[in-house]
């Protein structure tokens, strides 16, 4: 008997080789996603910890976070639309999913014919689902009330009032109140503990209903916050969730970008459009295969922006063991580094810069152009290859 075998077919790439010859790529660690998620469920305390995976589970991918969150144990899950829900159902069959935009004329059927919870958040929402289940019959729901936010929610007073109607109709039985913290990210703040007040009243109004308030900021700020369920979303994704304490959570996800070049530059020549930087000393310059079309954001430049004009310093990345600054304006598709101090034979064309991952945090690099990681995971662009490291 002889030994059988498969040739690989050579119209199928090989995703190793497409990811090793990739001009961006990601590396996702599905392990930490999940070992983040189990931290978080532990701070929860008594609380059910849920997932939350809007926007493309916060670039990560939906399906393969999805999944890997449920396998975890996540059996509560929130999304921002319902398409989202639609997408995330076949790989958290047996969780709820909230949809924390509600429901509107012309989506009403995926709630049901994808078992998702609409979040309702106004008079309008509310009237709407009353007229659906009249005609579609009894379906969960869950409640979004505005605690002092002024963004997404009915308000506070008519919360209340619904919560006493004794004539509101029986098909309205949310399985979930919930509402968001404005300030959880700055412990110190007095605006916590006024929402705080504000939704254990709602929360006794609905007494036997089950009620969420805390997100990721707030499962940190503790037992008082948490009520039946938290709602962690960018700590999961190993993104800071707290100003100013050291981020406990692992790093999820590692982008890098190809060095297409290596130019050497003279003392006063000038670097990248605008001519905004000139070079204070002869310099070596990795050209790089990323801009601000992939989410680089161009306020991350090291010169010849706006928020540079206030005289913060742009963003680094990381090769070979040292960080290595932006240089010039960032381009749609390229970004410059100087990496003049790196030993001449330390890099080479082709090899990658890590722009932000487990060498450089991404809220650090978000930092450096005014703004926070969330920013930055969500706005990752299409041409970044991806790799998945499975959790065990």
């Amino acid at each position: 008997m002889t030994d059988s075998f498969f040739l690989p077919d050579p119209d199928i790439p090989d995703p190793d080789d497409a990811f090793s010859s990739a001009p961006l790529r990601l590396t996702i660690d599905l392990g930490a996603l999940a070992d983040n998620w189990r931290d978080m469920a532990r701070r929860s305390g008594k609380a059910r910890a849920a997932s939350v995976v809007k926007a493309d589970a916060y670039g990560v991918g939906i399906e393969d976070a999805g999944q890997t969150l449920y396998h975890a144990g996540a059996r509560d899950f929130f999304v921002a639309v319902p398409e989202e829900g639609v997408t995330l159902r076949p790989h958290a069959p047996e969780a709820r999913i909230f949809v924390l935009s509600g429901v509107w004329p012309g989506t009403e059927h995926l709630f049901f014919e994808h078992d998702l919870v609409p979040v309702i958040a106004s008079e309008e929402q509310l009237a709407f689902w009353m007229a659906t289940v009249s005609e579609h019959g009894d379906h969960p729901c869950a409640l979004h009330v505005d605690t002092g936010f002024n963004r997404l929610g009915l308000p506070l007073e008519e919360a209340l009032h619904l919560a006493e109607d004794v004539s509101r109709p029986a098909s309205f039985s949310p399985v979930l109140v919930l509402s968001h913290l404005a300030c959880a990210d700055d412990p110190a703040s007095p605006m916590n503990r006024q929402q705080l007040e504000a939704f254990r009243s709602l929360s006794a109004a609905f007494e036997g209903i089950e009620s969420s308030l805390a997100a990721s900021a707030g499962t940190f700020l503790g037992s008082d916050y948490h009520f039946d369920l938290t709602r962690p979303g960018i700590a999961l994704y190993g993104g800071e969730a707290v100003k100013g304490v050291a981020n406990p959570m692992r790093p999820v996800v590692t982008a890098e970008a190809r060095i297409l070049q290596i130019r050497e530059a003279k003392k006063g020549q000038v670097v990248s459009y605008g001519a905004s930087h000139a070079l204070s000393r002869d310099s070596r310059l990795a050209i790089v295969a990323a801009g601000y079309a992939d989410g680089y954001l161009r306020n991350l430049s090291g010169h010849g922006v706006a928020l540079r004009q206030t005289g913060l310093a742009g963003a680094q990345g990381f090769i070979a063991g040292h960080k290595v600054p932006i240089v010039g304006r960032i381009t749609m598709d390229m970004t410059i580094f100087d990496v003049t101090d790196l030993p001449p034979d330390a890099i080479q064309a082709g090899d990658y810069i890590e722009l932000f991952g487990t060498n450089m945090p991404v809220d650090d690099v978000a930092r450096a152009a005014g703004t926070i990681g969330y920013e930055l995971l969500t706005g990752l662009g299409l041409r970044y290859e991806r790799r998945y490291l499975d959790a065990e």
